[in-house]
């Protein structure tokens, strides 16, 4: 029985351990979750000033300067396909950090991408909820 129970408390550390290893290896969302920003004023050619809240931060590799892609997710039916999602994760815009924390940061708008080549989107600008992701250039 003694032998029993221990072989049992063995088996359920083990299924602890892998069910805590296999969580870690989930990838998380980082998203915008708020934004505050300037009151504008009226005033010709003025700059209204915003900063970008975020749950990304040191530890996951993020420090001030760092660069953040900024993706919309975008879902279209097709009616004509057998009413078929198309899920797109379209490239808005480039946030720079200002201030990092562990699990969070805050950012500033570096590039809003809005040239013939970006799509076109109901609601212009970065806004909560769209995705952010470290900025991998390559040259």
């Amino acid at each position: 029985m003694a032998r029993f129970k221990k072989i049992f408390d063995i088996k359920a550390i083990f299924a602890l351990l892998f069910i805590l290893t296999a969580s870690m290896g989930i990838a998380r969302e980082y998203v915008i979750y708020s934004i505050m920003q300037d009151i504008p004023m009226g005033e010709p050619r003025e700059v209204v000033k915003k900063n970008f809240y975020m749950n990304i931060g040191k530890r996951q590799g993020v420090k001030e300067g760092t660069e953040l892609d900024v993706f919309r997710n975008i879902s279209i039916l097709d009616p004509y396909n057998n009413k078929q999602r198309y899920n797109y994760k379209v490239r808005i815009g480039l946030l720079e950090v200002i201030h990092s924390e562990d699990e969070a940061s805050i950012g500033m708008l570096k590039e809003l991408y809005k040239d013939t080549k970006t799509p076109f989107f109901e609601l212009e600008g970065i806004m909560i909820g769209d995705k952010v992701d470290v900025s991998v250039r390559r040259d």
